[in-house]
């Protein structure tokens, strides 16, 4: 197995656990029990799962206005572009 291709792999599993995270939270919190924590959805956010946490959010209506989730998750989707601009940068321009 290639690394770009363990890589796309790996992105694919953090994304598909990000956006199951809020789905499972969403039934979680209609049905008033345990909750997954704020910090472990914002954690896969932050190790590649934005896509998949902004299509859980969308998805499922869930911690679309909750401050300051919503602010922290932005910023992790800003630093990321950024990295990723900066990654691209380098690569190119070097």
């Amino acid at each position: 197995m290639t690394l770009p291709f363990a890589l796309a792999l790996g992105l694919i599993a953090i994304n598909l656990i990000a956006f199951l995270a809020f789905g499972l939270d969403k039934t979680l919190a209609e049905a008033r029990s345990w909750r997954i924590a704020e910090s472990t959805l914002l954690m896969w956010a932050f190790l590649g799962g934005t896509p998949g946490a902004y299509a859980g959010r969308a998805l499922f209506r869930h911690k679309t206005r909750k401050q300051p989730f919503s602010s922290q998750l932005h910023t992790i989707a800003v630093v990321q572009v950024l990295g990723l601009g900066a990654l691209l940068g380098w690569q190119l321009g070097g």
